[in-house]
């Protein structure tokens, strides 16, 4: 019998199940603040900085700034369930019954990382759907722009379950998505493309790991990016693979899971 047979379903789907529950209880905040803050950023960008700049690589500018607004929101939408959704376990101590429980760490992560990209994938395709009241939507490749998507809000929850597991109080779940993902979110390209910018931060920017996801997702709408595709995707492969390494690492070690 195959691994994926053996696999503890009715467990994921318990876990996945309750933390479905709890984004529904609070629908209201968690699907109208992502629509008031969309708005917002149409009004902003779209209004004042549009009216000086009319277009981006062919691209009008109120329509180039979608992809950018939806990977904003996607990244901290990400890490914010994924950590919070893992950590509040840990603080109320029923983490302890779910390691006890005839559950592998596979299962466990499956059910909250697969949890918590549901959510933000949810939250992206109503920021896109908002998006559509505002400007005529245009997506050159459906099929990968759905692909990106999955791959980056699983690539994100990841990120988010590690630091759910590091952090040892509620200031820090902020900490990573407030200080360091949303800076490196509006610096990436989200905005403006990275082909304006002078050569010394042109070559600063392609640092910033951020920079080849809004890429190769701006590329999916617009079929345009700032840098290879093929990059683009070993990045975040790469970061997929570092994260799965340390969901490994940390329930190997029992780092922050027994103490």
């Amino acid at each position: 019998m195959s691994e994926a047979m053996r696999m503890n379903w009715p467990a994921v789907r318990a876990i996945y199940t309750f933390e479905m529950g709890r984004f529904w209880r609070t629908a209201g905040q968690s699907i109208l603040a992502p629509v008031i803050s969309t708005t917002l950023y149409f009004v902003v960008f779209g209004a004042a900085i549009g009216s000086r700049v009319s277009a981006v690589d062919g691209v009008p500018y109120g329509l180039f700034i979608v992809p950018g607004l939806i990977m904003l929101s996607l990244l901290t939408q990400s890490i914010s369930n994924a950590s919070f959704g893992i950590y509040f376990p840990r603080f109320a101590g029923t983490i302890y019954e779910i390691l006890s429980a005839p559950i592998s760490p596979l299962e466990v992560v499956l059910g909250f990382v697969g949890a918590a990209a549901s959510k933000s994938i949810l939250i992206g395709l109503i920021i896109l759907a908002t998006s559509a009241l505002f400007v005529p939507l245009r997506i050159d490749h459906p099929v990968w722009m759905i692909g990106f998507l999955l791959l980056t809000a699983v690539t994100f929850s990841l990120f988010g379950f590690v630091i759910g597991l590091w952090a040892d109080g509620f200031e820090k779940l902020q900490l990573v998505p407030l200080l360091v993902v949303t800076p490196l979110t509006f610096l990436g390209g989200s905005f403006y493309a990275i082909s304006m910018l002078p050569p010394f931060w042109h070559a600063v920017s392609l640092i910033n790991p951020v920079v080849y996801l809004i890429s190769a997702f701006r590329w999916a709408f617009f079929g345009k990016a700032d840098v290879s595709i093929a990059i683009s995707l070993g990045m975040t492969a790469l970061f997929l693979v570092i994260c799965l390494g340390l969901v490994t690492y940390i329930f190997r070690t029992g780092y922050r899971l027994k103490s």
